[in-house]
């Protein structure tokens, strides 16, 4: 079942202003405004480099929060777009190694039904993957659909030059946040640790049972 078409223009008066990139990123930024806006129960969305970069992202408006028995189902949570581009990422090369695996040539698509949501993943082109995140009441054939036709036209505006400049500004705010983290202060954007508590360092790695068996008695001292 097809859903209804969204008219998502290849040109945006403007956009040329909006950002890295220029107008072709600018477009882009519109097209997943539209989406968001018009696809009922899209929570998240995030157009992701093969290596877990979020080069964009949306999410759709807040909604104002549920009651005791709302409360499952009506939102994701915020900043999922975020944390979308490594669960993409991550999905992705999984599933291309079992397509690999099993001989099934390219990975079109990739569906996660969740008790609360759906994750799917498609290809754009070579080094870059579009990712959404849906309510467990999204009618999926509508959401894939108009996923599709994202794909098929951001294909033509994610040139290889975009996605590296694209690419290239996603790693800076990337290490703009980890060195904002590390120093204990906010970055211009709000994240960082404002000063609080260092996070604990990675516990003691045990030896594996194996090991400790061939040491004999006194070797887990």
């Amino acid at each position: 079942m097809n859903g209804p078409d969204i008219a998502v223009e290849s040109s945006v008066p403007g956009s040329g202003e909006a950002g890295p990139g220029g107008e072709g990123a600018g477009d882009l930024r519109w097209m997943l405004d539209r989406l968001v806006e018009e696809v009922p129960g899209l929570l998240a969305i995030a157009v992701v480099s093969s290596d877990g970069l979020p080069l964009l992202s949306q999410e759709a408006p807040a909604a104002p929060a549920p009651g005791p028995d709302e409360r499952a189902g009506r939102a994701g949570p915020r900043g999922a777009a975020a944390g979308l581009a490594t669960v993409v990422s991550g999905l992705a090369g999984l599933t291309a190694g079992a397509a690999e695996l099993m001989d099934g040539g390219g990975v079109r698509q990739t569906l996660v039904a969740m008790d609360t949501g759906s994750l799917l993943v498609m290809t754009i082109s070579a080094g870059s993957l579009l990712g959404a995140h849906t309510s467990p009441d999204a009618d999926l054939s509508v959401v894939a659909y108009q996923l599709a036709l994202f794909t098929g036209r951001a294909r033509h505006l994610l040139t290889p030059g975009l996605r590296a400049e694209l690419h290239g500004a996603a790693a800076s705010r990337a290490a703009a946040r980890a060195g904002s983290a590390k120093d204990g202060t906010r970055g211009a954007d709000g994240t960082g640790t404002g000063g609080g508590p260092a996070a604990p360092g990675p516990l003691p790695r045990r030896r594996p049972r194996a090991f400790l068996r061939d040491q004999g008695p006194g070797a887990a001292a």
